[in-house]
């Protein structure tokens, strides 16, 4: 606040400087000192408005950063889990190769595990 009342009344060393410059210049010191006073203004003003947006740039920046690490961490997990329900399925499939190759059926065996590895449609990245 006592900033702002600088802005709009002219400090008391200023209204000096306005008397002996009205006083060498013959009354045009007073435009120069009210223009250099609010030049400060207006400088004050520009500076503090340029703070409160970058205040709120960064606020938004670290806001975007956390929500992206968020889901970052969702997608790691449903990564992970869907990895292992694909083991879990390479297992169920070796258990039932292994089924039928002792059942007998082993020309079909042979078909079916051709068949299963063509047609797989998940696979385990890296792999």
């Amino acid at each position: 606040m006592v900033l702002w009342n600088n802005c709009m009344h002219a400090p008391p060393y200023i209204s000096a400087v306005n008397k002996d410059e009205e006083e060498n210049a013959g009354g045009t010191g007073e435009n120069m000192a009210g223009s250099n006073t609010g030049n400060q203004c207006l400088f004050f003003i520009t500076f503090i408005l340029t703070l409160i947006i970058s205040l709120a740039l960064v606020s938004f920046v670290i806001f975007f950063i956390i929500q992206t690490r968020n889901k970052m961490d969702q997608i790691s997990s449903r990564l992970l889990s869907e990895k292992k329900n694909i083991e879990e399925l390479k297992k169920i499939n070796n258990i039932l190769l292994k089924h039928l190759n002792q059942s007998g059926i082993k020309d079909k065996s042979s078909d079916l595990h051709d068949y299963l590895l063509t047609h797989a449609e998940l696979k385990v990245p890296g792999e």
